[in-house]
């Protein structure tokens, strides 16, 4: 039986402050502000100890509990609880009663306690989730060349299927310099020299010597940005096949996840065998549809989105990149659902079947093998609409008519 708390802390973290209350099963109450600083959190840690504090809870506000976390947490029990499970519980706001009530949540033992991880598995999310970052801003910076070579009725991307290939930077980099346009085509590679018409015909529009500088300074930019995202999946993949070999070799096996897929999951999840069910997986994820329940009506909505954005983001381009492939049981899995619930749906119900059979793999330290994991179709159920009231008179009417059709002669076989 586990030992009942006697005194905890509540903890409202702020950008610059944080709001403590400590509370005593016999009524006490104590209150101060630190400042979120390194002598203030200190402060913090010491007055904790000298109260004598068996827990101390807080929501997990963006990262600005993962300092009080690792300081607390070799002396004391903190909990790291869910920002709005937490919020749902109070209807008041104000800095005083929200310190107070969290630690009232926590001495009563009702928080949930958040998953957290270990600190170097912490770093090594964040060095992932900056990679993202990055290549979003590169996404944007492409854009922005889209923009200035639509704008100038130069429509390279109307002849090249990606303009950030080699023969598109090839294209850019001589309009840069100056190069007439013989010379530039004879630079692309021989693939390209059948477009040579219609290429000739695009580079006859000139760019303006703003467009000009604008492109030039997006091609610097995207040049140092593929730099450091290259050093940045250098590094957490170097990690994941230290840390994780096995894990990384069997998502790996799974259809169109590659090593970014593979490295991303592994950062966000961590070990799948904190869940007990790929139905709380992937709930956790965000991928699980809204339920509303009204007496005896069952109604889903969009999914929750709950959970690590980035995950559910590489999830979703997995599942794109996983039918669009030739052949394998998710493409036809999405197919099937295509028809009748639409493409959008469709892709993310292959995302929580990837995230399903993920789980199974993990969890079973198997390889993925194409038919391996096929839906079983299960049988259509009937439901039939009883009455709530049935009369003893309406009962024995329904046994008479049984009793008639029972005694009727089975149908002749032609």
């Amino acid at each position: 039986m586990t030992e009942q708390i006697q005194v905890s802390a509540g903890l409202d973290l702020y950008k610059s402050f944080i709001m403590a209350t400590i509370l005593t099963v016999t009524g006490e109450k104590l209150l101060e502000c630190f400042d979120r600083t390194q002598t203030g959190v200190f402060a913090l840690k010491d007055w904790i100890l000298y109260n004598k504090v068996q827990v101390v809870g807080c929501e997990s506000t963006s990262d600005y509990w993962v300092k009080i976390f690792d300081l607390l947490n070799p002396f004391v029990r903190v909990i790291v609880g869910n920002a709005r499970d937490m919020k749902a519980l109070s209807h008041k706001k104000t800095d005083k009663i929200d310190s107070e009530f969290i630690a009232l949540l926590a001495l009563k033992d009702m928080i949930r306690p958040s998953r957290t991880f270990p600190k170097e598995h912490r770093e090594f999310r964040a060095t992932v989730r900056l990679r993202h970052g990055i290549v979003q801003k590169r996404t944007s910076i492409k854009n922005e060349i889209h923009h200035i070579l639509d704008s100038e009725l130069f429509r390279l991307s109307a002849v090249l299927t990606d303009i950030f290939g080699k023969s598109g930077y090839l294209i850019m980099k001589g309009i840069l310099n100056d190069m007439p346009v013989n010379d530039i085509l004879a630079l692309l590679p021989a693939s390209i020299k059948k477009k040579e018409e219609v290429l000739r015909e695009v580079m006859q529009s000139t760019l303006s010597e703003g467009a000009l500088v604008r492109l030039a300074s997006c091609l610097r930019i995207m040049k140092t940005l593929n730099e450091e995202i290259a050093e940045l999946t250098n590094i957490s993949t170097n990690y994941a096949l230290v840390n994780f070999p096995k894990e990384f070799e069997i998502l790996r096996s799974v259809p169109d996840v590659g090593d970014i897929v593979a490295v991303t999951l592994l950062a966000e999840i961590g070990d799948v065998r904190d869940f007990s069910t790929p139905d709380k997986l992937a709930s956790w994820l965000g991928i699980v549809p809204r339920v509303y329940q009204s007496t005896d009506k069952l109604h889903t909505g969009s999914i929750t989105k709950r959970g690590s954005k980035t995950a559910r983001w590489i999830l979703i381009q997995a599942a794109h990149a996983a039918v669009r492939a030739r052949d394998n049981d998710l493409k036809t899995f999405y197919l099937g659902k295509k028809e009748v619930i639409g493409a959008g749906q469709a892709i993310v119900g292959v995302a929580r079947k990837m995230i399903t059979i993920i789980w199974h793999l993990l969890t079973n330290d198997e390889t993925y093998k194409n038919n391996q994991y096929l839906a079983v179709k299960q049988p259509k159920k009937v439901y039939v609409k009883v009455p709530r009231e049935t009369s003893l008179e309406e009962v024995l009417q329904l046994l008479r008519d049984a009793a008639v059709v029972l005694k009727e002669p089975d149908p002749e076989i032609c």
